[in-house]
């Protein structure tokens, strides 16, 4: 694993990247909650990049992977802030984001607030308003009151540690839902979505279908794939996906 670079933001954040130099227009991969720039569907991706010349963008927001800060002092506004600062300064011109589950609802964000930058979207599990639409609705009632009474509840994850989740994160994430108004997206959108994901239900995907207002927008359900969306039929359609929205 080579050392990435390093963007501080203007909230003094040290976010760490990995950038390869090529042709527009450049990738950016979104990885989600609690992932990082490592893995599969990331190295892939830059694989491509580098195999086609072609610009492309890894990173870790804040509290994950390599960048500064605890995940645990993080929420859904800080790491949209975060990528927002180092795409600004990092990326040239117009961009395909392929945004996965997390991912997906901080590029829904950004393409409200740096629109100009979006060539293409490619959504992997997206999962907007996960903090309420999945997380609050499915606390107890005895979670919700610890959530409110103490800051913090844990989690249980398939994929290591429980997910420390925060009352920040569960009120931020209020602040920041994409879902409650249109989504004007006027370039291509692909959204992939497996039919075995135990993390993101398949109705997210088609609401966010409903709600994106765009002409070229299209959703691919894919029969037995599982949320990280990383075995090599799963990566092979997304690289396909990237290349048909860039061309």
């Amino acid at each position: 694993m080579s050392e990435p670079s390093y963007h501080e933001t203007a909230e003094g954040r040290r976010i760490a990247f990995h950038k390869t130099d090529g042709k527009g227009p450049g990738v950016i991969f979104l990885g989600g909650f609690k992932s990082d720039m490592e893995g599969t569907k990331a190295i892939a991706l830059e694989d491509w990049a580098k195999a086609n010349g072609r610009a492309f963008l890894r990173f870790d927001y804040s509290g994950h992977g390599q960048s500064s800060g605890e995940f645990v002092d993080g929420c859904i506004g800080d790491w949209a802030a975060d990528a927002r600062s180092v795409i600004a300064a990092e990326t040239t011109g117009p961009q395909v984001f392929v945004g996965s589950s997390m991912g997906g609802w901080i590029t829904a964000i950004l393409t409200r607030e740096i629109k100009e930058k979006f060539a293409g979207f490619v959504g992997v599990a997206a999962a907007p308003d996960f903090t309420e639409d999945s997380m609050w609705r499915d606390f107890s009632d005895f979670e919700k009151a610890k959530l409110n009474r103490d800051g913090l509840v844990l989690l249980p994850s398939e994929y290591g540690d429980p997910y420390p989740i925060t009352k920040r994160l569960i009120e931020d994430g209020r602040e920041q839902l994409v879902l409650r108004r249109p989504l004007p997206m006027k370039f291509p959108v692909r959204l992939l979505q497996g039919t075995a994901d135990a993390d993101v239900e398949r109705d997210v995907a088609l609401n966010l279908l409903d709600h994106i207002d765009g002409e070229d927008v299209r959703l691919t359900f894919v029969k037995g794939a599982e949320h990280r969306f990383s075995d090599p039929a799963a990566l092979a359609l997304l690289l396909r996906t990237v290349e048909e929205v860039i061309g």
